[in-house]
Order: C-alpha cells, then sequence, then structure tokens
C-alpha cells in the first residue's frame, strides 16, 4: 500500500460542455471538469444543485442533451451502464442499493458480474471451467470482505447489518468490479461523526491499496474538506468553482451558495 497519491498528468475522466434537462428543468448545464488519475476529487453543491444528475449522466443511466464524456480517452457518451461498468467505472447510490435478503459474500459476489465468463447453461451443467470461476469469484469477494473486517458475517443477511457496515458493503461490492475510477454518492448520509471519520479513513486506504481514482459527492463538509485533493461545486446545474479545497472555502461564489460563510465553513 502507498502513502500517497500517484497522479497524472492526463485526465483519466473528462466531461466536455455537459447537459441535461429534465422538461424544461436543466439540471446539468455546460459542465465541464476533468478528474486525474490518482486523485480523490469532490463534487459538492446545495442539494438540486445537479450533482447526482452528472453522477448518472457520468455511468450510463442517462444520456446527456449535449456534451460528451471521456474514460481514459475513449469515449462514452452514449454507452449503456453495464459498457461503461467494463471499461472499469464503478459507483454507489445516495441509497443503500443492496440486495437485503442475500449474503454480505453473495452480494460481493454479484459485483464480479461484468469480470466472470460463464453462460447460465454451463453454470447449471456443473462444467469444470464455471466451477473454477466460481471459486475463484467466491475467493476474491472474501478477501474484499476480510478487506473491511466482516469475515465472520459473510454469510449473514446483509440487510441485518448495522448501517455504516451496510455502506462500507456497498463500496467493497462495487470494488469487486475491480475498477479504476471509483463514483460514491453520499456515502456518509445518516452516519455520526465517529462513522463519518472511519468512512473517510478507508476511502483513502481504498484509494491507495488499489490504486484507484476517486469522485465523491458528500455534503459533510468536514469530511470534504479534509478527504479530496480538488473540489468541484455546482450550483442550479453550472459548474461555480474548481480548486484545492482550501481556495474553494474561500470563494464567494461558493459562500454565497452556501448561504453564508459561517455555514459553508463550519456546519
Amino acid at each position: 500500500m502507498t502513502d500517497a497519491p500517484i497522479l497524472s498528468a492526463s485526465p483519466i475522466l473528462s466531461a466536455s460542455s455537459v447537459t441535461h434537462a429534465f422538461g424544461g428543468l436543466i439540471a446539468v448545464d455546460g459542465v465541464s471538469i476533468s478528474v486525474q488519475r490518482g486523485e480523490i476529487f469532490g463534487l459538492i453543491g446545495p442539494n438540486g444543485a445537479g450533482k447526482t444528475t452528472l453522477f448518472n449522466i457520468m455511468t450510463g443511466l442517462i444520456a446527456p442533451n449535449r456534451g460528451k464524456l471521456f474514460f481514459e480517452g475513449r469515449e462514452t457518451t452514449r454507452l449503456p451502464p453495464y459498457r461503461i461498468a467494463e471499461r472499469g467505472i464503478g459507483r454507489t447510490f445516495q441509497n443503500i442499493r443492496l440486495f437485503g435478503e442475500l449474503s454480505v459474500l453473495e452480494n460481493v459476489m454479484t459485483g464480479r458480474h461484468t469480470r466472470t465468463h460463464s453462460n447460465v447453461l454451463s453454470g447449471v451443467l456443473g462444467l469444470p471451467a464455471a466451477r473454477a470461476e466460481e471459486r475463484a469469484t467466491r475467493q476474491q469477494a472474501m478477501q474484499l470482505i476480510d478487506r473491511i473486517g466482516l469475515t465472520d458475517r459473510a454469510h449473514v443477511r446483509a440487510g441485518s447489518l448495522p448501517y455504516g457496515d451496510q455502506r462500507r458493503l456497498e463500496i467493497v461490492r462495487a470494488l469487486a468490479l475491480e475498477p479504476r475510477l471509483l463514483l460514491l454518492d453520499e456515502p456518509a448520509a445518516g452516519m455520526n461523526t465517529r462513522e463519518k471519520q472511519a468512512l473517510s479513513d478507508f476511502i483513502r486506504q481504498v484509494r491507495n491499496q488499489y490504486h484507484l481514482t476517486i469522485v465523491i459527492i458528500e455534503h459533510h463538509m468536514p469530511l470534504v474538506m479534509g478527504l479530496c485533493d480538488r473540489i468541484a461545486v455546482m450550483n442550479f446545474g453550472q459548474l461555480i468553482a474548481i480548486g484545492v479545497p482550501a481556495a474553494v472555502q474561500r470563494n464567494p461564489a461558493v459562500i454565497e451558495a452556501y448561504l453564508g460563510s459561517r455555514k459553508f465553513v463550519d456546519r
């Protein structure tokens, strides 16, 4: 594990003049950003600023009305979500989307679906290649589960886990995809202060151990300011600031968007 990110001069992800409207509401309005390989990049802004819509565009859940997206130099603008996942982009969602009735292990194994090759028929017939692939998938999933300290609960229903463990499990399931870029949508939502600090440490360790680039949407400012290398701020669908945390925190447009410097700085 490295102690610091390995940054690159070439962006791993870039958006060029991306725009999307829902009817007459422009949710994302001409946003252009570049995320450098190896960094933890924060995406913040008031509720309704367009952050999650931009995430959905990046992962193919929504096609932009205008603009283009590139991942590792290849255009992904109108690829379906599974193709984008195959390229190496994983994500989590605002609301936990675990399979609550499945075990912890089974949830992580589902995250491997784009990295397996056996079809249903070979699995039903129990062909040697299918059995070997399932054993490898199970082993890799257990290694990831051990990473979050849930080895003794691998066969427990995911829905029975404490909230903080469910959040971490969702991140680990995304890691099972073997992404090079990981998008985290409000991973600290609903956590207490201790859990948020533990999550911040976990995200940093994941970035370093797996050599990932991470983009995170988060409303908890102490977590964002302490974790991110750079931050982009959206308001009413537009990008209003981008830079290192200290500079963004002092930006007048950002302060105005958050309705006053004390609210922005201290919350």
